[in-house]
């Protein structure tokens, strides 16, 4: 150590006293147990990627309840994974609050939330959007995300929940591309609050991040649900699977990321990436 640095370390000790020293511990995970201790909600968790998150949360350990519109989709889907429901129309902002006290009696502290629910109307371009189209788009992709996302950070602060709280969005591959249509525009929009809330939020002890897939086997996308996966639109010319995104959103959940805030994971096979070396 230079007589410089000396210096300036007997002047820091003087004016704060010892330095501070930071630990990190190194979570290695076991198989079947990597959310062992997360209590989690998934909107939209009724059918497709949510269904598959459940069932693969489910599987790694996890307490899990499912929310979304149709009670008997949630019941039939509760039932084969083993995990609670409740019914949930992420439009209607104004259930929220009582939404997740429900949900934080039920499932004894909830730590983790999943902003799954989201719908896409496929209009051909611009001058096809009508204002309905438009604001149902943005109510429950958007507006739905942002505000069960406050109540749920709201909770935890009120319960002075312990630990690491997890929340990931679904996003998708259009948020990183340009799109002049309502469902690109709601998840560009989230991707912005994912990494805006991260930055906001570290420090209290909450990890934000999302999941982009690709087009994915879903009845929204309206194919690949009869077990065929050719797509000339993916990069490999098939559709992919949920339960493929559902194994990245485990890790998101899981300890093993703990090093991972705001970020956007793109689940395409390097579909958009827009740039190589020639």
């Amino acid at each position: 150590m230079s007589v410089v640095n000396k210096l300036k370390y007997m002047v820091s000790f003087l004016l704060h006293g010892n330095p501070k020293k930071t630990i990190a511990n190194i979570s290695y995970l076991h198989p079947n147990h990597q959310l062992q201790g997360k209590k989690i909600i998934i909107t939209g968790g009724g059918r497709g990627l949510g269904f598959a998150m459940a069932k693969k949360f489910k599987a790694e350990g996890a307490v899990v309840l499912i929310a979304g519109r149709n009670e008997g989709i949630l019941k039939a889907s509760a039932e084969e994974i083993g995990c609670k429901y409740l019914q949930l129309d992420v439009r209607n902002v104004d259930s929220f609050k009582s939404f997740i006290d429900e949900a934080d009696k039920q499932l004894g502290g909830v730590n983790c939330i999943v902003n799954n629910a989201g719908i896409s109307l496929h209009e051909n371009g611009f001058l096809d959007v009508s204002l309905k189209q438009f604001d149902s788009q943005f109510d429950t992709n958007l507006k739905g995300a942002f505000f069960l996302t406050q109540c749920f950070i709201n909770k935890s602060m009120e319960n002075k929940t312990e630990g690491t709280k997890n929340i990931l969005f679904t996003s998708s591959e259009t948020s990183i591309t340009v799109d002049e249509r309502p469902y690109g525009l709601t998840k560009a929009a989230l991707n912005s609050l994912v990494q805006g809330l991260a930055y906001r939020y570290v420090n209290e002890g909450y990890r934000i991040n999302a999941v982009a897939p690709g087009v994915t086997v879903s009845d929204m996308v309206g194919a690949g649900t009869d077990g065929n996966l050719t797509c000339n639109y993916n990069i490999t010319d098939r559709y992919y699977l949920p339960e493929e995104v559902a194994e990245v959103a485990c890790f998101l959940l899981s300890d093993a990321s703990n090093c991972l805030n705001g970020q956007i994971l793109v689940c395409n096979e390097g579909k958009t990436i827009n740039a190589r070396w020639k």
